[in-house]
């Protein structure tokens, strides 16, 4: 009786405090007003299609793992996709992987060709396992090559905000002249970045850097201080831009250059394989006409 008295005296208070909620202080109404907006993101996160929707049931345990991580999250952010979807669609490709087998078993069952149980057992492991931590590696790999892309097409917007300066624009015009221009995902995530800073009505700096926390690209915070510099202190900027630029396209050529090796050191490895082919194909009738004389 003393629960069930002291329960319903809690359902009450609550009851009582939701219908009359206490008005806020006067300090704390002040708070409200002066409280600074909450940075919109720019990089918008697409919830995917039907894989997302058929292994949304596994996303609750899929986290309580801590999944997806905070390298993949980051590497998701720049990719425009939300770790819910990737946790789906990684769970997706697992339960793929792991009834894949079986029913390829079954099939060669059906047409007269039976399999020991352990192959598709440790097969149906095996494979689920590469559905469960392949999708990790592409977006791995597709957040690197768009991260270079975006470093490139900075150098471009870079040079084209030094053209707009020179022209006599100030910053944010030049900003928004040299946004227009370019074509292509990077400058349509720089155009998204200067509309928030319109819609927000903050620097469009702020939401540059901000851009660059996202895309987790440190030269694009860079660009947002010396940018800052400009339109708070009357920084002359035109020429550290140009720096910067300049810089990117080194920085650039020389991935290039560092890619174009590789390849062509990946390249030499078949040709070792086509060449000890060769061999093997002249010094077989030699070594089976000696070993037949013995």
């Amino acid at each position: 009786m003393l629960l069930a008295g002291a329960g319903f005296g809690v359902g009450l208070t609550l009851l009582a405090r939701g219908l009359f909620p206490p008005k806020l202080t006067l300090a704390q109404a002040l708070a409200e007003l002066n409280r600074a907006p909450a940075p919109v993101r720019i990089l918008a996160a697409d919830e995917g299609g039907w894989a997302a929707r058929v292994g949304a049931p596994l996303v609750g345990l899929l986290q309580s793992w801590n999944l997806p991580g905070a390298k993949v999250a980051k590497d998701l952010q720049v990719l425009e996709r939300s770790p819910r979807r990737h946790l789906a669609e990684k769970a997706v490709a697992a339960l793929a992987g792991l009834l894949l087998l079986p029913v390829l078993t079954v099939a060669l069952a059906a047409a007269g060709v039976v399999l020991p149980w352990t192959i598709p057992a440790w097969g149906s492991i095996a494979v689920a396992a590469a559905g469960f931590f392949v999708p990790d590696l592409n977006v791995r790999s597709e957040a690197a090559a768009r991260r270079a892309a975006f470093r490139t097409a900075l150098g471009s917007f870079l040079d084209l905000t030094v053209i707009g300066l020179s022209g006599g624009a100030g910053v944010e015009a030049a900003l928004e002249q040299a946004a227009q221009v370019g074509d292509g995902w990077s400058f349509a995530a720089i155009r998204k970045a200067l509309d928030a800073a319109r819609l927000s009505r903050v620097a469009p700096w702020v939401t540059l850097g901000q851009l660059g926390t996202e895309l987790d690209v440190p030269v694009l915070g860079e660009l947002a201080a010396s940018l800052a510099l400009a339109g708070s202190e009357g920084a002359k900027v035109r020429a550290s831009l140009l720096a910067k630029a300049q810089a990117l396209r080194a920085h650039a050529l020389s991935d290039a250059d560092a890619a174009a090796q590789q390849a062509t050191e990946r390249m030499s490895l078949p040709i070792v394989q086509m060449f000890a082919g060769f061999l093997v194909f002249i010094a077989y009738p030699a070594l089976c006409h000696a070993l037949g004389a013995l």
